[in-house]
């Protein structure tokens, strides 16, 4: 594992209790900084916690639900006296099926969770990030966002309007010590498959032509340097983890 200089820092990790916001986590930790953990599943997110050590924290929060996040940051800073990066990876998958007959609730909760909970994320931790005139955000898109999954609809639609989202907010914020970015990945396996049917996994890994999922270790590691001083010139960008599938 090359070393990474996050020492001294504290990261929120959205999603963190489990799959790819857990190995980010412990990426950061090994790099030095400290963590919280903030999961809708509570329990999930104390044990992480546990497990992580002394320098992670459990943050109970539904991050589509603004009330919460507020909470949820105030909570964190209880803990932490600066918050120097957000990674959003809080995500759902939604259903495997077509434009017509998706389901309209499941195509809300899909955005609500994956676009409106990063938005809302943003928006409430910008505010100190801004006050020190420092920080860094990544946020977990996909490369379903750049090509657009068939039977994966709201989430290929909500992880492009992502990207979009970082690059509005990477030029807002161009001007200052914040950095915006974010990276999309291709099928990393981790307990998200469960949302999904095999018939999908196995489209997902056809397409890939280094011919396996990415292992949450692989997007940790960008991610963490992401985090880092030494990302200093990359703003609004988008940094692919697709084995060869992303073809721009």
């Amino acid at each position: 594992m090359n070393q990474l200089d996050f020492k001294g820092r504290h990261a929120i990790v959205t999603g963190g209790a489990t799959g790819l916001g857990y190995a980010i986590a412990q990426r950061l930790i090994a790099s030095g900084g400290s963590v919280s953990l903030w999961d809708r599943d509570e329990a999930g997110a104390q044990k992480a916690a546990t497990a992580l050590g002394a320098k992670a924290q459990a943050v109970a929060v539904d991050v589509s639900q603004q009330g919460s996040v507020v909470q949820a940051v105030a909570n964190t800073l209880s803990h932490a006296p600066q918050i120097h990066a957000l990674i959003n990876c809080a995500g759902i998958t939604g259903p495997n099926t077509k434009v017509w007959d998706y389901p309209v609730e499941a195509w809300r909760q899909v955005m609500d969770v994956n676009l409106t909970g990063l938005f809302l994320c943003c928006r409430e931790v910008l505010p100190h990030m801004r006050q020190h005139n420092a920080g860094r955000i990544v946020n977990i898109a996909s490369v379903a966002g750049k090509e657009g999954n068939p039977n994966a609809s709201a989430y290929s639609a909500s992880k492009a309007a992502v990207i979009a989202l970082t690059k509005s907010l990477g030029k807002e914020l161009a001007d200052t010590g914040i950095r915006v970015n974010c990276v999309t990945p291709a099928a990393v396996k981790t307990a998200i498959f469960d949302q999904m049917t095999p018939e999908h996994i196995a489209f997902m890994l056809s397409k890939i032509p280094m011919n396996r999922f990415g292992e949450p270790d692989e997007v940790a590691a960008m991610v963490a340097w992401l985090c880092t001083d030494e990302c200093s010139f990359s703003t609004g960008a988008v940094f692919d983890l697709s084995g060869g599938r992303a073809t721009y």
